[in-house]
């Protein structure tokens, strides 16, 4: 999970920096940055030898996900009403890469959620397996 924490986190720091070099010099174009170095960086300090520290970073990196897909999870609601024509949005650009972001994160949240299902299976079966060959 800790290369997909810096796939996803390397893909939204491109993201926010293209969107910001690209004419639109806001804060708002750099969200999509700034939570990109955010999992980022927890997809590197999950890449450690020790267990809890990888596990904490991971989960950190789950609720920095899940944090920026409900921030960002309005933009996606009206950038599909837009597509529809049900709103003219005032800033088009913005919601696009803001809608955008929320379904990235939104992937990135059920990627975690699936990856920590399949660790905890792991680890049930584990004691299993040991209690079995010990006989």
């Amino acid at each position: 999970m800790a290369r997909w924490s810096l796939l996803f986190g390397f893909i939204l720091l491109l993201m926010g920096l293209f969107a910001y070099m690209g004419g639109n010099h806001t804060s708002a174009a750099l969200m999509p940055a700034y939570f990109g170095i955010l999992l980022g960086v927890m997809g590197a300090t999950a890449r450690s030898e020790k267990e809890k520290t990888r596990m904490v970073a991971m989960h950190i990196a789950a609720a920095v996900g899940l944090i920026g897909f409900l921030i960002t999870v309005s933009s996606l609601v009206e950038y599909m009403q837009a597509q529809r024509g049900l709103v003219t949005p005032e800033h088009p650009k913005v919601l696009q890469e803001h809608a955008l972001t929320s379904a990235i994160l939104l992937f990135y949240v059920l990627l975690s959620v699936l990856s920590f299902i399949k660790a905890r299976r792991t680890r049930k079966a584990e004691p299993a397996a040991k209690t079995v060959g010990t006989r």
